[in-house]
């Protein structure tokens, strides 16, 4: 029995101390495996598009290539700025494409969780306020100001049209309430579009406003809402103007303008919204964390959106330069006598272009009653005699050669 314990308990012995094979450890997940079973973590760093270095590669070339182009192209017309009433606003819509090109990258190069793209938006939206009431402003200069416009257009009535939105004003014609009803409705979102900026700006720092965020409780809606109602008022009027004034407009080549500036701008808003919209419904992941910080509702969709500005800014400056070509101003300028601008006077005409001077004497003169029963007319000193009458003659497409430019009030009973 004795024997028997004592084989028994050396057989324990031995079962306890023989080495057991240990179960293998489970293979280790790579970090995207583990990215994607963690759910909002799969679209961190390594995976995320807008953060990589092909995304931010393709959106610098597009955007150093339309800068350069546009760059070009203000350049040359600031070389030839013959025509200054005309030029000022050209070159202000011309920067439509650096300010919107630019200001969108540099949105895709810090995106995260600091949300640095909403100030950068603010200012894109403030230009594009400036851009619509330099359009107006530019065709108003095409045809030598309100008092020139009122001459061919007041007393006619004004034709019901659906697609121009006049089908509510049948039976209406054409007066100097109509020219300011237009300056009135432009000059309007040059205030509403910089003051909510700066309720984004405020509402940002509060934590009150996301991108894509629709609920009642988020400022995006509302700033959505009064944005949309603003600019659609600004478009509508320029539509008003041009049914009204195509006729006139048309040895100006109007149409390629209009359509560039209104793609920019409008189609640009509606194409952020939707990009928010597709975040919202699951189209678009929604982001919680790059670069290890956790970010926003919208962030994402607002990346997308700032690189798909940068792409369509190229083919938005080749339509500009064909839009706004500088031939006519440089042929007057090889047919004047006076030598080539220097680089001082270059510069001068740049500071003068952005200058936002005539946007207060216009709002003055379309808001002041003081200034209700007067308009504005563009007048010009005789321009410098042409050594080649007939090459002038022929350069301008039939335009009046008009280098300088004064402003005057007269009456309205008068037109």
């Amino acid at each position: 029995m004795t024997n028997a314990s004592g084989l028994l308990g050396t057989a324990s012995t031995l079962l306890v101390s023989a080495p057991w094979p240990q179960p293998s450890p489970a293979p280790a997940m790579p970090t995207g495996a583990q990215m994607d079973h963690v759910g909002n973590g799969s679209q961190g760093t390594s995976q995320l598009f807008l953060t990589t270095t092909l995304a931010r590669s393709i959106s610098g070339i597009f955007v150093w290539t339309a800068l350069g182009l546009t760059c070009h192209q203000i350049y040359l017309h600031l070389r030839s700025y013959t025509v200054p009433g005309e030029q000022r606003y050209i070159i202000r819509l011309l920067l439509l494409v650096p300010v919107y090109a630019f200001d969108s990258w540099l949105s895709l190069l810090l995106l995260g969780a600091r949300q640095h793209y909403v100030y950068f938006d603010s200012v894109r939206d403030c230009y594009e306020a400036f851009v619509i009431y330099s359009f107006l402003s530019l065709c108003f200069q095409y045809l030598g100001g309100e008092s020139a416009i009122m001459a061919e257009i007041r007393g006619k009535p004004i034709q019901s049209s659906c697609f121009y939105g006049t089908c509510c004003l049948r039976g209406r014609s054409y007066s100097i309430g109509f020219l300011r009803f237009c300056k009135q409705a432009t000059l309007q979102f040059c205030v509403v579009k910089p003051a909510m900026a700066l309720v984004t700006i405020i509402l940002q720092a509060f934590g009150k406003y996301h991108d894509g965020d629709f609920n009642v409780h988020s400022g995006y809606l509302y700033v959505t809402l009064i944005y949309n109602v603003s600019v659609s008022l600004a478009l509508y009027a320029l539509f008003l103007f041009y049914f009204a004034t195509k006729e006139l407009l048309q040895p100006f080549e109007p149409v390629l303008k209009f359509l560039t500036i209104k793609a920019v701008i409008f189609l640009s808003f509606w194409q952020g919204v939707l990009m928010a919209i597709l975040e919202r419904c699951g189209v678009i992941p929604e982001v919680q964390v790059i670069d290890g910080s956790p970010v926003g509702a919208g962030t994402l969709a607002a990346g997308y959106q700032n690189f798909i500005v940068c792409i369509e800014m190229l083919f938005a400056s080749i339509a500009l330069r064909y839009a706004f070509t500088c031939q006519v101003y440089s042929e007057k300028r090889e047919n004047s006598p006076a030598p080539a601008a220097p680089m001082h006077s270059i510069s001068g005409g740049l500071k003068e272009t952005m200058s936002p001077q005539d946007i207060v004497q216009d709002a003055v003169h379309n808001f002041s009653p003081a200034y209700q029963h007067y308009t504005q007319q563009a007048t010009h000193e005789a321009p410098v005699p042409s050594p080649n009458p007939s090459v002038a003659g022929t350069s301008g497409r039939g335009r009046k050669s008009r280098p300088l430019e004064k402003r005057r009030l007269i009456p309205g009973e008068e037109l």
